[in-house]
């Protein structure tokens, strides 16, 4: 596979491989993994707010994570 990516983040690639972090590869990898682990999160933040149950102290969590996830995302980004 190639990827072609923008001179920015080419370069903060290269440096993380540089600084011991890996190939470039490797960092790569790590971001998708990364990106894909914080699209589950919020997969999951959707699906608990969708059924509350105001019995359980974590819904009330669910439902804070589900109104704030894509505030939460945009700073990842």
């Amino acid at each position: 596979m190639t990827v072609r990516v923008d001179n920015e983040l080419a370069d903060f690639v290269d440096a993380a491989a540089k600084a011991g972090e890996g190939s470039r590869a490797d960092v790569i990898n790590r971001a998708l993994r990364r990106e894909l682990r914080r699209r589950g999160a919020q997969q999951d933040a959707r699906i608990y707010a969708a059924t509350p149950d105001s019995e359980l102290e974590s819904d009330a969590y669910a439902q804070w994570a589900a109104r704030n996830a894509a505030q939460a995302s945009s700073d990842l980004d």
